[in-house]
């Protein structure tokens, strides 16, 4: 199963792409899509940036479902809508895809990779660098996203064994422990 993990953010979102096949994970690709070169008020331009990035890497790399982290709400209001923006046009660039979109927190992402949900971003990717026996650190961005890649590749095995064990259907819109699934 080839996963997209994806780590919104209006100037920078990074992406991560890992092969899952049962407990073996092997890395494809990771980088970052960057809206750096529009202006800063220019907010339809630097969201068709995020949505075109992310349909090039989900045609390039031909994953079959997606991993997104949930934003968190900020002490300033206007970043966060921002984020949330940024997110939608991710979401809909993946939906668009035809992927199923899985989404988890930051907090449920750190205690899955590092064990405990307040890891610093270093942690992370030193964490990402060994699970995936890459020879150097990715960056923050990326590594974030190959976290939540890797994190669903884990929760992926749960959700089936749940899924094979009862008669109930997937619904358009669950809750799991916080975390969404589509």
């Amino acid at each position: 199963m080839r996963i997209l993990g994806i780590d919104p953010g209006l100037q920078t979102t990074g992406f991560g792409v890992i092969d899952a096949d049962g407990p073996r994970l092997a890395y494809v690709a990771s980088g970052t899509i960057k809206t750096t070169g529009v202006a800063l008020g220019d907010l339809p331009a630097r969201l068709k940036i995020l949505f075109d990035g992310i349909r090039e890497v989900s045609a390039r790399y031909q994953p079959q479902c997606a991993a997104v982290e949930i934003v968190f709400v900020n002490v300033n209001p206007q970043s966060t809508l921002l984020l949330g923006q940024a997110r939608g046009a991710a979401l809909a660039a993946l939906v668009s895809a035809d992927l199923a979109v899985s989404e988890y927190t930051a907090t449920q992402m750190k205690k899955a990779i590092v064990g405990h949900g307040q890891a610093k971003k270093e942690q992370i990717q030193a964490m990402v660098q060994r699970l995936l026996n890459l020879p150097g650190v990715p960056g923050k961005d990326a590594a974030d996203a190959l976290g939540l890649a890797i994190m669903h590749a884990h929760a992926r095995v749960s959700f089936d064994a749940m899924s094979r064990s009862t008669t109930l259907q997937r619904r358009q819109h669950a809750q799991f422990k916080g975390s969404r699934t589509y």
